[in-house]
């Protein structure tokens, strides 16, 4: 729920609160608000400068970094941390958590490519690959930059505690998902390799998602008031994994096909819960893809579906109507059987 000035302007006028209380009630509001991203100019301009430095020193590198060698491009990447770590004190001391964070993100963004700088030093990288072949293609021997990055990555979060920076940890994840596949896959068939590519990330999409969970769930525990929201990136990419890994199996069985279909339904519903989109709109294109496969494949020449469809639709929206008549009461009652500290993690998103 956001609330204005207007609003808090026109409880005073219906003498709800006095105006006193309202602007003393709009300045905690701002207060509590000042460390989170929003969309204004001001953090906009803080992410898109901050971008843009993680992608050139990412996404955007060129082939003429080869020519430092090993140990030039290590020594300009800890050159670069020192910067970023610099800045990220400088900023920090002045009370600006947001550019504070987005640079000790970039710092932990350059692990990998003083990792890659260190292995060509030391004569230790496997292949001719470049160090931007790392953002574009799945392969076992970046496994040492990924297992650094988690570990710098992890050391940077601890020390700092910005929500940002789980970002590059996130992303490093869920590369490792893909590169362990790669490796445990020796098989040179391309088939076997590819389903067992599936797996790997399906269930390790779950466990990113159970460990976003535990830290959703520790984060509020920790900080009731300023509740800092560190598990966003985990779970972004930890249901990517998982549910890129589902819809990807193959199965020429309607039954399975149908728990596919429970499956994006129970997501909508957790993601709903935990007011977490994305498993909200990954599981309705799940939903609909199965819709899709019903209605092109199952039930191509019946005239019967689409008005069955219909129907579904409109009762799902009068269980809607039942549910907001009934809501407060349904829940305190299912939310009675949860443990506390997941009644207090759901209170603070629907309080």
């Amino acid at each position: 729920m956001k609330i204005s000035q207007q609003q808090l302007n026109d409880a005073a006028a219906k003498q709800i609160i006095s105006p006193q209380q309202a602007n003393e009630l709009y300045a905690f509001f701002e207060e509590q608000q000042a460390n989170v991203a929003q969309f204004t100019f001001t953090h906009v301009l803080y992410y898109l400068g901050g971008l843009i430095a993680i992608g050139a020193m990412s996404l955007f590198m060129t082939l003429g970094w080869s020519s430092f060698g090993g140990a030039g491009i290590l020594a300009i990447s800890l050159v670069y941390a020192l910067l970023g770590l610099s800045l990220t004190h400088h900023f920090a001391n002045k009370q600006l958590a947001i550019p504070a964070g987005i640079c000790a993100t970039f710092v932990t963004c350059l692990t990998p490519l003083a990792v890659f700088g260190l292995q060509q030093w030391l004569g230790l990288w496997p292949d001719d690959s470049a160090y931007r072949d790392y953002h574009r293609y799945i392969a076992w021997h970046w496994l040492y930059m990924e297992l650094a990055t988690l570990a710098i990555g992890t050391i940077i979060a601890w020390r700092y505690r910005y929500p940002f920076l789980v970002m590059p940890i996130a992303v490093t994840l869920w590369y490792l998902t893909m590169d362990l596949s790669v490796m445990l896959a020796k098989s040179t068939d391309y088939e076997t390799s590819w389903e067992l590519r599936k797996l790997v990330s399906m269930y390790t999409g779950l466990l990113m998602i159970a460990l976003a969970f535990w830290v959703d769930i520790r984060a509020r525990a920790a900080n009731a008031i300023n509740h800092k929201d560190y598990a966003f990136w985990i779970y972004l990419f930890g249901a990517i994994a998982f549910w890129g890994g589902l819809s990807l199996q193959h199965s020429d069985s309607e039954l399975a096909k149908l728990g596919y279909f429970a499956i994006n339904l129970t997501m909508i519903a957790f993601g709903v819960l935990l007011v977490r989109r994305v498993f909200v709109v990954l599981g309705a294109f799940g939903c609909s893809f199965y819709l899709g496969h019903l209605a092109y494949n199952v039930f191509e020449d019946s005239w019967f579906f689409p008005i069955a469809l219909s129907l579904i639709g409109l009762l799902i929206i009068y269980l809607g109507v039942l549910w907001q008549r009934h809501e407060q009461v349904i829940s305190q009652r299912l939310q009675s059987f949860l443990p506390l500290p997941l009644q207090q993690l759901l209170a603070s998103k629907h309080g």
